[in-house]
């Protein structure tokens, strides 16, 4: 496809997404709660949309699709598992948005830090996220870059390619923080959806219908069958679908969604749309990566397949750059759904307590309020700055053009595993301990790297399953041999379960207390 084309549908996708974004500017983001989660008011479509864009990365139409080319069905059982895991949602959505509500949580990590009663408990699982974060949102810089790159046949280079969704990415997240990227996600799940559905019907149209696409797949032995190739042997589909399976709650950038929606009846409307949006999705990619497979049988990789489908005669030009943009804003959503996740951990959860120790306590000026306010601007204003910093991060590490998406999608979220035990122990163990989060996110993290970096595979298992093991087991008995913050515990998860009258709010240490009677 000629370069000029792409180039075009870039700058139409630009001009579209960057008046969104100014368009959602509705008063100063004065407050960490402003500029991070949109002021907690976030309605039920909108919050759909954002959430739908900001899983469904360039995983989906690049890693997921790649992943159908090279295994065949078997990729199509890993992804309809994640969406059963998206039931969790239904168990841990509420209580994150209970409990955000309740004490002004602006992050996931802030809570584990709270409910444990440790700073260092938050600061430790903020620092363990950006670790692992970081390379996945690289991957969708690489997803853009390999995209651009295959539709046009190299005259578009991977460098330029992962820059311009480097630098859209931090606009977008930099002029209204969540308010900017939500409406641009919106917009931007919209055209994910609607292209991919019409490629998709064109496509199989082209190919004689689905009865001949289904007997031509019927012919391949390896492409409706499981481990069909040798690709999804038992151990390989674990260690993809285990990460995916608790993605909700151990992504922190997916889980701080659940504190924007303006009320209970908002939240549950974001599940039901992301979850239709999700298995649609699904349906439509892996449908791709098998038409892919039959019509190109020599690809040097499967992330190739979704660029040179795009760039072949089956698919109209118009329809393929509407479709490119579709992937390529599904990406940058992503990324600068975790710059903007990173950012505030960063800010909330290490700068801010350093700051309170160094300075003797922020609020210890006479006047409270002022304190307040002064302290809040200043991780604001840490919170901006750090997002450029974690862009350049992620593009430095999306330059070493590592293999396979939807692999190395799924190598960043198995360290992210360890966040697991916590998370579920805030919410249902009273017995846990600050000591036995740190001690389990450093042990569980550390093996989860060192596998990682070594292209180890213990007793034939991928580091996902190692580390979720280690994670549980190093937290339930450091837990049991230290002493648990039990009225706090309880006080907690009684709160998650309900909501608490008007006036009984407990605020986070260094966070503004959010009054229920203050929400809509």
């Amino acid at each position: 496809m000629d370069a000029s084309w792409i180039w075009l549908g870039v700058a139409v996708y630009v001009v579209i997404a960057l008046a969104a974004a100014v368009l959602s500017r509705r008063g100063a983001s004065r407050t960490m709660s402003d500029y991070f989660l949109g002021s907690r008011r976030m309605g039920g479509f909108v919050s759909a949309m954002s959430y739908s864009a900001t899983t469904y990365s360039a995983f989906m139409m690049i890693g997921l699709a790649g992943l159908t080319y090279a295994g065949g069905v078997g990729a199509l059982g890993f992804e309809l598992l994640y969406l059963c895991g998206v039931t969790l949602m239904l168990i841990f959505g509420p209580r994150f948005w209970r409990v955000g509500q309740a004490y002004g949580y602006v992050t996931p990590t802030e809570m584990i830090g709270h409910r444990y009663r440790s700073k260092a408990a938050g600061a430790t699982t903020a620092l363990a996220s950006c670790l692992f974060l970081i390379p996945y949102a690289a991957v969708q810089l690489a997803g853009v870059g390999y995209l651009l790159s295959g539709m046009s046949g190299g005259a578009i280079t991977f460098t330029q390619g992962t820059t311009v969704a480097t630098v859209l990415a931090i606009i977008f997240a930099m002029i209204a923080g969540l308010r900017s990227v939500a409406w641009t996600d919106s917009l931007q799940a919209v055209v994910m959806i609607v292209s991919a559905s019409l490629v998709v019907i064109l496509v199989i149209r082209q190919l004689g219908g689905l009865g001949t696409f289904f007997d031509r797949l019927a012919a391949d032995p390896g492409a409706l069958s499981v481990p069909g190739t040798g690709y999804f042997t038992f151990s390989t589909f674990l260690a993809l679908t285990l990460p995916w399976i608790f993605f909700m709650i151990s992504n922190p950038q997916v889980s701080q969604r659940l504190y924007t929606p303006g009320s209970l009846r908002d939240l549950r409307r974001m599940m039901l749309g992301f979850m239709a949006f999700g298995f649609i999705y699904t349906m439509i990619t892996v449908v791709w990566g098998l038409t892919a497979r039959l019509e190109f049988q020599d690809l040097a990789s499967g992330d190739q397949a979704t660029p040179t489908l795009l760039a072949s005669g089956l698919v109209p030009l118009p329809l393929g750059i509407i479709v490119m943009v579709g992937i390529m804003a599904a990406a940058i959503s992503t990324i600068d759904s975790i710059m903007l996740t990173l950012s505030s951990m960063v800010s909330r959860d290490v700068y801010a307590p350093a700051a309170r120790r160094l300075g003797g306590g922020e609020h210890a000026s006479a006047d409270h309020a002022s304190a307040g306010h002064s302290a809040e601007g200043r991780q604001l204003l840490v919170g901006k700055l750090v997002i450029p910093v974690i862009a350049v991060l992620a593009y430095g590490f999306a330059h070493l053009q590592l293999d396979l998406i939807a692999v190395l999608s799924v190598s960043a979220s198995a360290g992210l595993l360890v966040m697991v035990p916590p998370i579920i122990g805030a919410f249902f163990w009273k017995r846990g301990t600050a000591a036995g989060v740190i001690t389990s996110v450093l042990v569980a993290g550390s093996i989860v790297l060192y596998l990682e970096a070594t292209s180890t595979r213990f007793l034939g298992q991928g580091s996902g399953v190692w580390g979720i093991l280690a994670a549980t087991s190093v937290f339930i008995l450091v837990s049991l041999a230290t002493r648990a913050p039990a009225e706090h515990a309880e006080d907690f998860i009684k709160t998650s379960r309900r909501r608490r009258k008007a006036g009984s709010t407990e605020p986070t240490p260094g966070a503004p207390a959010i009054a229920t009677g203050s929400q809509r």
